[in-house]
């Protein structure tokens, strides 16, 4: 069996892998161990700009930080991101070919597995260990037949598999002999162990279960990881579950977010989650839009469909209200583009080919184009010179018919635009917030008064990649992880 690459699988999605394989990588480059993250197939409107230039996961870029690398597209050959509930863009290393629907994608499953295992040998010609992540669950029955993402990538490589389970879902045992039991003989002898997610309670309670799970199944439990609290780790994919908020004794600003049925990057909100002067909330369809200091229209795979999803949950009333009453509004890429006057896809890019009506608060029109612009950059804010990183993924070329104060000073050009009245700024720029003196200027901007107390956003990503690293050492059997990596205790 191959000993350089170890595959972690999920009983179900989120239970736990992007987490794990996050947790190895940064437990085994803490022992010099020139270790790479790696997911055959993503599926994932939450992407970055790689070093090459290129797109991938941002699960994958996350563990490609734990691993002290910066994300490469090959940690991440092939990426589906979702246009409808039916279709998706392909991206195959990084560049967009095709959308397709589920069934063109069966078909086209042999030529992406090529690019993955293209992907894997440079992989492995370059470092010591692989960790894979698969996707979703193997014991998915309608999926099986050319599978690249979970057993078909380990089968083809002949890696071992570890098998994680939430039990904070229930049902934990269920879900590991259930997953078991659907997979073939060959398959079922790849697993060399389970690793149990997100317990709380009294452990002396869970051992007569984890006794009976090894004596029926054969294989042994490699550990119990605790529920975390407090943990930040950017999603991969779902919108992060409501965090409790305990106001500051200062003024905090209020921020919400429309939930759009195809929001993309809602990482990029991720440091105003996590600040402790603001309240973030998500606001999804039928629920009240409740007044705010700062509207942000996010990023979308799909901009005209969320458009007409805004104005059936009468956003376009909200925001005009909030406006006249002085509040802020923002957009980011594909929010950006809604606060102009058209959107063209002339070549059915998201969906049918056509136009829609923005918002038309910037005089401006956006034509989407085939071909993306994928850049990590930096610059400064137009209005205070305050340092800016981040990154752009669009395929919408925007033309203004009015001259706009730009919102950013980026390296290559201007980004995007403020109003006149300042009440309003869009940028195409992902992750903003991230850069501690931008986000300061921008909750100033939007009406936080006082000394703002932004925490070092990059700072926190790392401490929690850490306390999982610790958590390896703590509660998995390390010993039984070496030995399925061919390592030795200690090595350096």
């Amino acid at each position: 069996m191959n000993i350089q690459t170890l595959m972690i699988q999920g009983t179900t999605s989120d239970a736990g892998k992007s987490m794990l394989v996050t947790a190895l990588c940064r437990w085994l480059a803490r022992q010099g161990i020139h270790v790479a993250p790696f997911k055959p197939q993503n599926m994932a409107l939450n992407s970055v700009v790689s070093s090459d230039g290129r797109e991938i996961g941002r699960a994958q870029a996350v563990q490609a930080l734990a691993a002290g690398l910066a994300p490469h597209t090959d940690m991440n050959p092939v990426l589906l991101k979702p246009n409808t509930d039916k279709n998706a863009q392909v991206i195959i290393h990084g560049h967009a070919i095709a959308n397709m629907d589920a069934r063109d994608f069966h078909d086209y499953k042999s030529v992406a597995l090529k690019a993955v295992l293209e992907s894997y040998a440079r992989l492995t010609g370059k470092y010591d260990r692989i960790i894979v992540e698969g996707a979703g669950s193997p014991a998915e029955i309608n999926l099986r037949a050319n599978d690249i993402a979970n057993m078909g990538f380990a089968e083809t490589v002949d890696c071992p598999v570890i098998l994680i389970a939430d039990i904070d879902r229930g049902g934990v045992f269920a879900h590991l002999v259930g997953t078991l039991a659907l997979l073939s003989e060959s398959e079922r002898a790849r697993i060399q162990g389970f690793v149990i997610n997100r317990f709380r309670g009294d452990m002396a309670l869970l051992q007569p279960g984890l006794d009976w799970l090894e004596q029926y199944t054969g294989k042994p439990v490699l550990g119990v990881l605790p529920y975390l609290p407090g943990l930040h780790l950017e999603a991969e994919d779902a919108l992060p579950a409501p965090a409790d908020f305990v106001p500051a004794e200062q003024k905090y600003l209020r921020v919400i977010v429309p939930a759009l049925p195809r929001i993309s990057n809602h990482t990029d909100f991720d440091p105003l989650r996590l600040h402790p002067q603001v309240h973030l909330q998500f606001i999804g369809p039928g629920n009240t839009i409740p007044s705010a200091d700062l509207i942000i229209l996010p990023g979308s795979k799909s901009v005209r469909a969320d458009l007409n999803w805004l104005r059936e949950q009468d956003w376009e009333l909200a925001i005009h209200r909030h406006l006249r009453y002085g509040g802020k509004l923002m957009g980011i890429c594909g929010g950006f583009q809604m606060l102009g006057k058209l959107i063209h896809d002339p070549h059915g890019l998201e969906g049918d080919t056509g136009s829609a009506p923005g918002f038309a608060f910037f005089d401006m029109e956006t034509t989407l184009q085939p071909d993306k612009l994928l850049r990590n950059t930096q610059g400064t804010l137009a209005f205070n010179d305050a340092i800016v990183t981040g990154y752009e993924i669009h395929a919408g070329i925007t033309t203004y018919h009015t001259s706009y104060p730009p919102a950013i000073y980026l390296a290559q050009s201007d980004d995007g635009a403020i109003s006149e009245d300042r009440l309003i700024l869009g940028t195409y720029l992902h992750g903003i917030f991230a850069s501690s003196t931008a986000c300061d200027e921008l909750l100033t901007w939007a009406g936080l008064d006082g000394e703002n107390a932004t925490p070092d956003y990059h700072a926190l990503c790392d401490a929690a990649i850490n306390r999982l690293a610790d958590c390896v050492d703590q509660y998995l059997d390390t010993a039984h992880l070496y030995r399925l990596l061919n390592l030795k205790s200690g090595t350096s």
